[in-house]
């Protein structure tokens, strides 16, 4: 372990790790930068002010680099011999700011304080540039976790490309990006960045950056651009809409503006997500169980629509949730909301091309909740499928019509039995899952679960590497190789694997002796 000197430049990327990427609704070419100024730096123990008159402080957990011998214009290829050690580092920003810098974050990330760094550093001689984890807590609550083998631009390349721009020289920082996860944080919360290399011999640490959150009293003057926030950066700040609503019940939080409108997307904003074909390709390919293992990393766990199953064995659905609530039974409101052109109908003659129409009957099965017509239209408008927590009516002819239905078995009844079609398009419990219109829905034979739609990029992405290795090992215990250390993999199976895995990617099979 080593010390820290002050470092004569502090560079910052803006986005490097794919979760982060699919959070922001894009992924960067090539990698962009901004400059921090010496006097944001801070050490661990430190406290980090709040500005008076803001509310959008936020943290970003990295892992920092600091130059060794001085580079200028390397190669990829050597970039990283140009890095000595390795620390971690807090990127705090202040959103409030955001709009006034336009890009250059001198203002919005510059302040006294915004950049802390520690307690050590650790020397990189004999860990690779893909070993290294970063995690950060608030509060002592894990909320930021990832490793630099998922970066879009790796450490060599970061190193490599700015010294196309100027020297490198000895002790200048690199923050090389922050992970998804990154949040706003509020005086009083403690906020705690480590970054390791789990893999290497004895796990070397930075041990714990710590920084405590405090409330400035000194507020901005007349003179240039004032702090200003509005509902759009409330939600990339905290992270999500559900992050920001969260915040809003626990009192951490300012509510959205009255009008419950989000203004018009700048270019730094997040653009309305896409189910694109490529993305509903990968979902088509990987198991539900593999992708419910990357959503419960993220903390995800009740994503899981219970007690369906696929009315036809071996379907699969994949798409974007319309979504149906039926309440129950009750005469005076089934007279009213019942007959005539209700909600049912309406969800069944709207539902779109590549669509799911998720069906709310509160996991009563005791009568039906789709029938032959009805799911019969919903082929016809091109639906990718229906889920259900009721019934299903007519179940043979359904399963005839050939569009994947997931419930929870057959029921000959008819709707007014248990149910009022109530409304359509709203969020709704279904198998006890919350489903939003718009959430991606997933379904194999191990059931069917829900994919929030700024998750499914880095989702489908995690979950493709991983049926492709869990496929490897099957072959590996097909030859007859004993499962302790293949599965899960330990670092030697992994690193043969990967060695194949590049050598299969650009078509030359590796050694006989290296397999």
């Amino acid at each position: 372990m080593t010390a820290i000197a002050k470092p004569g430049k502090i560079i910052a990327v803006h986005l490097n790790y794919p979760s982060r990427a699919a959070q922001r609704g894009r992924t960067p070419a090539q990698p962009s930068y901004f400059l921090k100024p010496q006097s944001s730096l801070a050490g661990t123990g430190g406290t980090i002010e709040r500005p008076a008159g803001t509310e959008l402080l936020a943290f970003e957990g990295e892992i920092a680099l600091v130059i060794g011998e001085p580079a200028r214009h390397v190669s990829p290829d050597e970039g990283w011999a140009h890095v000595a050690a390795v620390t971690a580092a807090n990127d705090f920003g202040l959103y409030d700011l955001r709009a006034a810098d336009k890009g250059s974050n001198l203002r919005s990330k510059g302040g006294d304080g915004f950049t802390p760094l520690g307690p050590v550093a650790i020397p990189v001689d004999g860990i690779g540039q893909g070993d290294w984890r970063v995690r950060t807590w608030v509060n002592g609550e894990l909320v930021q976790e990832d490793t630099s083998d998922t970066l879009l631009f790796d450490f060599g390349r970061l190193v490599a490309d700015l010294s196309q721009h100027g020297t490198l020289e000895t002790g200048d920082v690199i923050l090389t990006g922050t992970p998804a996860g990154s949040s706003v944080v509020v005086p009083g919360d403690v906020v705690e960045v480590e970054v390791d290399a789990p893999g290497a011999p004895g796990t070397p640490t930075t041990g714990r950056l710590v920084t405590t959150v405090t409330q400035g009293s000194v507020a901005f003057g007349d003179f240039g651009s004032k702090p200003a926030v509005d509902d759009l950066q409330r939600i990339e700040a905290w992270g999500s809409g559900e992050a920001h609503a969260a915040a809003v019940a626990a009192g951490r939080a300012t509510p959205l503006d009255a009008t419950g409108t989000v203004p018009e997307a700048t270019d730094d904003a997040q653009p309305p997500f896409e189910l694109t074909e490529a993305l509903r390709a990968q979902l088509s390919s990987v198991a539900v169980a593999t992708l419910s293992v990357a959503l419960r990393k993220r903390g995800y766990h009740d994503i899981f629509i219970e007690g369906v199953a696929a009315n036809h064995p071996g379907d699969r659905i994949v798409g974007r949730a319309r979504t149906l609530r039926f309440i129950p039974a009750r005469p005076d409101l089934f007279a009213s909301h019942g007959g005539g052109y209700n909600a049912q109908k309406r969800a069944f003659d709207t539902v779109g091309a590549g669509e799911v129409l998720v069906v709310d009957a509160r996991g009563e099965r005791g009568t039906g909740t789709v029938g032959d017509v009805l799911a019969l239209r919903a082929k016809v408008r091109g639906a990718a499928g229906i889920v259900t927590d009721g019934g299903v009516r007519d179940f043979d002819a359904v399963a005839g019509i050939g569009i994947p239905v997931f419930s929870r078995g057959a029921h000959p009844s008819v709707l007014g039995r248990r149910h009022v079609p109530w409304e359509t398009d709203v969020t709704i419990a279904c198998g006890g899952a919350a489903v939003q219109p718009g959430d991606v829905i997933v379904g194999d034979g191990d059931g069917v679960i829900v994919i929030p739609p700024h998750l499914v990029a880095e989702v489908a992405a995690e979950a493709a590497d991983q049926d492709a290795a869990d496929a490897w090992v099957a072959e590996r215990v097909a030859e007859g190789e004993p499962v302790d250390g293949l599965f899960p993999m330990n670092r030697a199976w992994r690193e043969r694997y990967e060695r194949e895995r590049d050598a299969a990617a650009s078509g030359a099979l590796p050694p006989e002796g290296a397999r």
